[in-house]
């Protein structure tokens, strides 16, 4: 998985991180101050690890994608997108090396987890394809952005970077639209492909934290300003509202 944004940013993070806010502790400092905590690093490391791993199967999915693309335009509009994820991929392993992470070992604990989602959630087709990718990723650009406004300023202004639209979002939307234009019937079965995709990603997510210690200690506010339980709560509801607001933007029922 690796999931992208959409260009409306639906979630309250896409609006933290936009508008200037008083930023307080970890996400007051830069990374030179906040990675002297070895705990704090350690977080940073997995989550930097996680994206790049995600990104790096984005750039994947896209380019098998592009195989089921009805005409050549299409086919060069995805290779387009997936050549600007292996390019957000590029920085995140830089961004690694620079802070004395190996790329393929902060990778490594997460192969395994996101293999598996797109394992389970492998398209059938053009059009389950182009709703996996932008309901299915952009939940985890939700996560994700949630989790930023939390870091320190270096790190963040870099996970935000690389959670940036690449086109594919409006890409999506003009051509499932018009899939259902043509057949509405097609509407009823990606409705319940996206509803499956909600479930499937939501628990991946969870599932990844879970594993990591370090990561899951700073989301639940032992590291950094995380979130205490109530907020977690909140933070998956505004994901669910945003989830819905997409569907609706791709004239499907959530």
């Amino acid at each position: 998985m690796r999931f992208m944004t959409t260009p409306d940013h639906t979630s309250d993070a896409a609006d933290t991180a936009d508008t200037p806010v008083a930023r307080t502790g970890v996400a007051a400092q830069d990374w030179a101050r906040a990675s002297a905590d070895p705990q704090y690093r350690a977080a940073v490391v997995d989550l930097l690890g996680a994206l790049a791993y995600g990104e790096l199967a984005a750039f994947e999915r896209l380019a098998e994608d592009a195989k089921l693309a009805p005409t050549l335009a299409d086919k060069a509009e995805l290779a387009k997108m997936a050549s600007a994820e292996f390019h957000h991929y590029e920085k995140l392993r830089d961004r690694l090396t620079e802070i004395g992470a190996e790329p393929t070992q902060a990778m490594e604990p997460f192969v395994a987890a996101l293999d598996g989602f797109h394992r389970q959630t492998a398209p059938s087709d053009w059009l389950e394809g182009l709703v996996k990718a932008y309901v299915g990723d952009s939940i985890a650009s939700d996560f994700y952005r949630e989790v930023a406004a939390r870091l320190d300023s270096d790190t963040r202004d870099l996970v935000l970077a690389v959670l940036d639209d690449t086109g594919h979002a409006t890409f999506a939307v003009e051509k499932v639209r018009a899939a259902i234009d043509a057949d509405p019937r097609v509407g009823g079965r990606l409705a319940l492909w996206a509803r499956r995709l909600m479930g499937e990603a939501l628990s991946q997510s969870q599932r990844v934290v879970a594993d990591r210690d370090a990561l899951s200690t700073m989301l639940v506010g032992g590291v950094a300003d995380g979130f205490d339980l109530a907020e977690v709560g909140k933070m998956f509801s505004r994901i669910t509202e945003a989830h819905t607001k997409r569907m609706a933007a791709l004239g499907l029922a959530a």
